[in-house]
């Protein structure tokens, strides 16, 4: 299961069942969970936590040092959870002070030249496309889906069960359930058709449509959409993670719709 051409540290704990294709350099301080598929050529850092049944193919570089300047060898990781995928020549670097991590999370597909950069939290169930970038200190939440060669900025957040267009420069912050388009990026919709899948009512699915009309579509500035929204829609769970994604949003959020 382990090829004799591969390097491994011996300090590093592999799982039960792990399979590493030839000229594979796994470092010190590795963990890989049991199950898991490792391609040739990948180079794995000091650092790197892998979970279970991952695959992760030709080419990765996971956990080398961040490319911040500010970094100073401090001790940091990279946490990978359960049954993700890996494609070809994605790099992830490990965290710096700040968060100490760079975490992604279990059941994602992170597809080919995809970079994910220091300190980013990336939930589980999460898609981001060929040759995505992300930078440093992103947060992008659960069921979160990136379209290909989108650019996403520094201390963005991206919300849960959100899509992002292909091409997309994202400078602001995504609300959960939204479709985000066009340059600027803007409100193009509620992802509807992600949400039935996930199971979500047309009950529900239609409250986040009547939240975002009064955020996006009635020409009101985000605070008194808000009230407006707290005073007029009943109160529920998917409600209240978009008010409180707005009112928490430090770089502010995307444009509303643009004919």
């Amino acid at each position: 299961m382990i090829s004799q051409l591969a390097q491994i540290h011996e300090s590093s704990k592999i799982g039960q069942k792990v399979h590493i294709d030839p000229f594979t350099m796994i470092h010190e301080d590795v963990e890989i969970g049991e199950g898991t598929w490792i391609g040739s050529n990948v180079t794995i850092f000091p650092g790197t936590r892998i979970g279970k049944n991952c695959k992760i193919f030709p080419g990765a570089v996971i956990a080398a040092i961040p490319q911040d300047l500010k970094f100073q060898g401090e001790k940091s990781t990279v946490e990978i959870g359960d049954d993700t995928t890996i494609r070809e020549c994605v790099t992830i670097s490990r965290g710096t002070l700040e968060k100490k991590t760079t975490k992604v999370g279990s059941n994602c597909l992170l597809m080919a030249y995809v970079h994910i950069a220091h300190d980013c939290i990336v939930g589980n169930n999460v898609i981001i496309a060929n040759a995505v970038q992300v930078a440093g200190h992103v947060i992008i939440d659960d069921w979160a889906i990136i379209g290909g060669s989108s650019a996403i900025h520094q201390f963005v957040k991206i919300g849960m069960h959100s899509m992002i267009s292909g091409g997309s420069l994202v400078r602001k912050d995504v609300p959960p359930y939204t479709k985000a388009a066009r340059e600027p990026l803007s409100y193009a919709g509620v992802n509807s058709l992600g949400l039935r899948r996930r199971g979500f009512s047309s009950e529900t699915i239609s409250l986040i449509q009547e939240v975002y009309r009064y955020l996006f579509l009635n020409s009101l500035n985000n605070s008194r959409a808000l009230e407006e929204i707290e005073i007029n829609l009943p109160a529920t769970k998917e409600r209240d993670e978009i008010v409180n994604f707005i009112r928490s949003s430090e770089r502010g959020v995307m444009k509303g719709y643009i004919s």
